[in-house]
């Protein structure tokens, strides 16, 4: 079934786990836009939950842009990812800002104590891009300040956000990295260096971490219009736009990757922003969203869960 909504496209999701409820927020647009290239710029973060990862019953938005003028996120709220601590959860988002014509990519926070209702910090973004290790925004480098969909995690008694960021050295269309940040409170970020290296792709998007079988795999997402050049000259790369992943004995990396095949993907991208879960059985799952059917048709649902396989050697398969 899915969660396929007659009126608004729905595409990158992230989850919270409250006893046998799987909550899911999931970026959404209305379908009336018709050119799909505009949703990213009339979202809202929509919210439903289900106790099986097929049947969703909807809930009301979780958040929209900021009806206050200048704030850092009153243009567009973008993929995040949530963390309970202390009997409260914790929503971080990226947002941008109308003045900034959205050009600049930060993180920030809203907070709750029930998944339902939620009430955006006062003090702004938390999470900013540090020049000393990461690309700030210039036209001639990139499009964009690239500093995104904030992956937050408790690991040795500290806070870690892994983010979609592009290091400041190097070839422009090679510079994509998962970006670092350390907090002992989720309130006070400190920036790192970033825990990939770069080289493969322009960015990494839409991060997760998790721990499989005692290793630990960071997965992202990319377009096949963001290789790298160097990339491209390697024998034996095709064009996949779709999931893929890094592996590691640890959560800090070395990250290091098993192979050059996406986990999914084809060159059209017909699921993306993919995310593995755990279902009721302690089985694990991939789920993304139904992304385009052909180059041109942009679908806009959440597929159903398929089936996730880890080899003895540590490689993943997904039969879609």
């Amino acid at each position: 079934m899915g969660i396929n909504l007659d009126d608004k496209w729905v595409w990158d999701f992230w989850f919270a786990q409250d006893g046998p409820d799987t909550h899911i927020y999931y970026l959404q647009a209305p379908r009336a836009l018709k050119e799909e290239q505009l949703r990213h710029w009339n979202v809202s973060i929509g919210h439903a939950v289900s106790q099986d990862l097929k049947r969703w019953e909807i809930m009301p938005n979780a958040l929209a842009p900021s009806t206050e003028s200048g704030a850092w996120d009153d243009y567009t709220t973008w993929t995040g990812s949530i963390i309970k601590h202390a009997g409260t959860y914790y929503m971080f988002y990226t947002g941008t800002n109308r003045a900034e014509n959205g050009k600049i990519q930060r993180v920030g926070l809203a907070t709750s104590d029930d998944l339902i209702r939620w009430k955006r910090h006062p003090g702004g973004a938390l999470i900013e891009a540090d020049p000393q290790w990461y690309e700030l925004y210039d036209t001639s480098l990139w499009y964009e300040q690239t500093w995104r969909d904030p992956w937050v995690f408790e690991q040795d008694g500290k806070f870690h956000a892994y983010i979609t960021a592009r290091c400041n050295t190097g070839p422009k269309d090679a510079r994509g990295v998962i970006g670092h940040a350390v907090s002992s409170d989720l309130i006070t970020w400190k920036v790192c260096p970033p825990v990939t290296d770069p080289g493969e792709f322009g960015y990494m998007e839409v991060p997760q971490l998790a721990e499989i079988n005692g290793r630990w795999y960071l997965f992202f997402n990319i377009t096949h219009d963001k290789y790298a050049s160097a990339r491209l000259k390697r024998p034996g790369i095709t064009l996949q736009t779709g999931t893929h992943y890094l592996i590691a004995d640890n959560p800090f990396g070395p990250f290091k990757y098993m192979t050059d095949d996406f986990l999914v993907g084809d060159e059209i991208g017909s699921l993306y922003s993919g995310k593995v879960i755990r279902d009721s059985r302690d089985k694990w799952l991939f789920m993304a969203f139904e992304h385009f059917s052909k180059p041109d048709l942009f679908i806009g649902k959440i597929a159903d869960p398929f089936q996730l396989s880890v080899q003895a050697d540590g490689r993943l398969s997904v039969l879609c």
